[in-house]
């Protein structure tokens, strides 16, 4: 049975990485799909991994109809046996239903893949209607993992490696970016809540007076008659 199925993870556990791997598994037994995706990092058109492999994809408009796109494809005589939608958390939830639709009426697979929640930790309205009409949800295996070293759960939006909290629900950039542009970070939650960035945090470890400083150990007092003998050669030294 054809089915709907939504990948989530957070950024940078390679989602896309997937995506391209079931679009090679697949149309190497001959199969053929039809790959949409929407404000890649390779650009235009694009799905693209941050291991380097690249395919070419149908670009998401705000417009675009799943359902009449493919009707029309399969009546100008094409083929489609599958479907894979990237960045799926940027579709609308009347995409996401033309997506149910596919599977249900035209009786192709569809996998999805996106990004669960945005920057303020609130769901992206495409995937919280994946998670509520998709027939499988798989959380994807390769755990991202916050600066700290802890397993990242969460996806932060930094201006210059500060953490951000207010703006637009949708604002594209990427995970690195230089200092002073717009980018983004996987966190843990007790970091995220914190905002503590990893930039943040080494500014932090080096402020001053992180730690106390001891004091130097007194100079033991000097023995009656006023001599101080001269402390016992350690070995190795010169």
């Amino acid at each position: 049975m054809p089915e709907l199925v939504f990948f989530s993870g957070t950024m940078d556990c390679g989602k896309s990485t997937l995506a391209l791997q079931i679009e090679h598994n697949r149309s190497a037994r001959g199969l053929q799909g039809m790959i949409f995706t929407r404000d890649d990092r390779a650009g235009v058109g694009k799905l693209s991994s941050r291991l380097g492999l690249v395919a070419e994809a149908v670009e998401v408009a705000e417009d675009l109809n799943f359902q009449q796109h493919l009707v029309r494809h399969l009546t100008a005589g094409g083929r489609t046996d599958y479907v894979i939608v990237d960045e799926a958390q940027f579709l609308s939830p009347e995409q996401v239903e033309q997506l149910a639709r596919v599977v249900d009426e035209l009786g192709i697979d569809v996998y999805a893949f996106g990004i669960a929640t945005d920057f303020r930790t609130r769901l992206f309205p495409g995937s919280q209607r994946l998670m509520e009409l998709a027939d499988r949800l798989e959380t994807l295996q390769v755990e991202a993992l916050c600066w700290c070293g802890a397993r990242a759960t969460h996806n932060a939006r930094t201006v210059g490696g500060r953490m951000v909290v207010e703006g637009a629900q949708v604002v594209v950039g990427d995970v690195g970016e230089p200092s002073g542009e717009v980018g983004y970070e996987v966190l843990c939650r007790r970091h995220h809540r914190r905002r503590l960035t990893a930039a943040s945090a080494r500014a932090g470890a080096l402020s001053p007076d992180v730690l106390p400083v001891d004091e130097p150990p007194a100079a033991p007092p000097a023995p009656s008659g006023g001599k101080v003998s001269a402390p016992a050669p350690r070995a190795g030294s010169h």
